[in-house]
């Protein structure tokens, strides 16, 4: 391109879009490129069951469940729940708080959102080129490879979202580490929000994707409550995923048993009360149905563990402790998201590359981490606009 651009932004994902929608607003002539032929896969695939947007709750709280820190740590403080709604709103998506907080457009799908979000900043003259893959500089200028072979763009300033290194047919392949690892510290990728893999014995095939609802999960010292759903090469959902960083630890050292209490609601004296209800001829599995409810997959998980004893308290210890053993983790590439990237030492303030003046980054392959339930999105978005005003004022010093 013969014209400088103000910020050309590399990645089309939330980050990457809410970059050149700061930037664009802040005056700057925008470029976005993206490798893939459309913008915003991964924002799209998110959306699929429900785009859950945020969560509903004190920013304080919000923020207590992201673990950043530095300057993604501050984006973050510059954005509330509130504020993701509002932004949505402004794209003529109305937004709904479900039962548990979590918020999504009234559409539910990411199509409706997104579109609108395209209208806006091509409405704000940002360009936008799909099929565009960064190959790194040649000289001061940003390189690419694109249909219509090599093309080179010198931009006063860079925004980096190029995501992490899951899900890579949607774009997030990890693969600019090794590049900007010849310049700065990359911290190795790890999954998170990913599934546990458990070598299921041949009696709970009937019961891949089944869910797992209301039950209480142990995994080294941390306790929750929540549901799962049984896959053929393990588990996986929302309680899941909240064990993220307990099961990476667990897993290096060898030590990752998952226990299970499939009845959190009944103590172990009460479950062993109605466990000593006659049981006739009825089979045992039968007497546990009937007496504490205990069916279906749970009562797979529960023939899991091992024979059942056959004393009623014994039983009652089973069905409140049962263990799994995990073997691994899910790959990485399933994941719903990665930790590692660019740590907080490695940038300034502004979300900039200390090592390469001008270049910023934004969303997940900085080196942050945060559940799933609207955390994700939320942050992505907030260091995306953090960064894109933050370049858009740096290129205006600079022409």
């Amino acid at each position: 391109m013969s014209t400088p651009i103000d910020v050309c932004v590399i990645g089309s994902g939330p980050a990457g879009l809410a970059a050149a929608e700061a930037a664009a607003a802040a005056g700057a002539r925008v470029l976005v490129a993206e490798q893939k032929p459309s913008f915003g896969r991964k924002f799209l695939m998110a959306g699929k069951s429900g785009l859950n947007l945020t969560k509903a709750e004190p920013p304080e709280v919000f923020r207590g469940r992201v673990d950043a820190a530095g300057p993604v740590a501050a984006a973050l403080r510059a954005v509330s729940p509130e504020t993701v709604c509002d932004w949505a709103e402004g794209l003529g998506q109305p937004v709904f708080t479900g039962s548990s907080g979590r918020v999504f457009p009234k559409a539910m799908k990411a199509s409706p959102l997104l579109r609108a979000w395209l209208v806006r900043l091509s409405e704000a003259g940002v360009e936008m080129r799909a099929r565009w893959r960064w190959t790194g500089w040649q000289g001061d200028a940003l390189s690419f490879d694109t249909p219509e072979g090599v093309q080179t763009v010198t931009a006063r300033a860079t925004v980096l979202a190029l995501g992490g290194a899951s899900w890579a047919r949607l774009g997030s392949d990890g693969a600019w580490a090794e590049r900007l690892g010849e310049i700065t510290t990359v911290t190795p990728f790890q999954p998170s929000n990913m599934g546990l893999q458990i070598r299921w014995s041949a009696h709970m095939q009937p019961h891949h994707g089944a869910p797992v609802k209301s039950v209480g999960l142990r995994l080294s010292k941390t306790r929750l409550r929540g549901e799962f759903v049984v896959s053929a090469t393990g588990v996986e959902g929302s309680a899941i995923y909240a064990l993220s960083a307990e099961a990476r630890a667990a897993v290096a050292t060898g030590d990752a048993l998952l226990r299970l209490d499939l009845a959190p609601d009944l103590d172990p004296e009460a479950l062993t009360r109605r466990l000593s209800r006659p049981r006739g001829k009825a089979s045992l599995s039968n007497h546990i149905r009937k007496t504490v409810g205990i069916t279906g997959v749970k009562a797979a998980l529960l023939r899991e563990a091992g024979p059942l004893p056959d004393a009623p308290g014994d039983i009652a210890g089973r069905i409140k402790d049962v263990p799994l053993h995990v073997s691994g983790l899910a790959p990485m590439d399933k994941a719903i998201s990665t930790i590692g990237g660019i740590g907080p030492g490695a940038l300034d303030d502004t979300l900039m590359l200390r090592a390469r003046p001008g270049l910023f980054c934004a969303g997940e392959m900085l080196d942050w981490d945060a559940p799933t339930g609207g955390y994700l999105i939320t942050t992505c978005l907030a260091t995306g606009w953090h960064a894109g005003r933050e370049a858009a004022g740096w290129a205006a010093g600079r022409e």
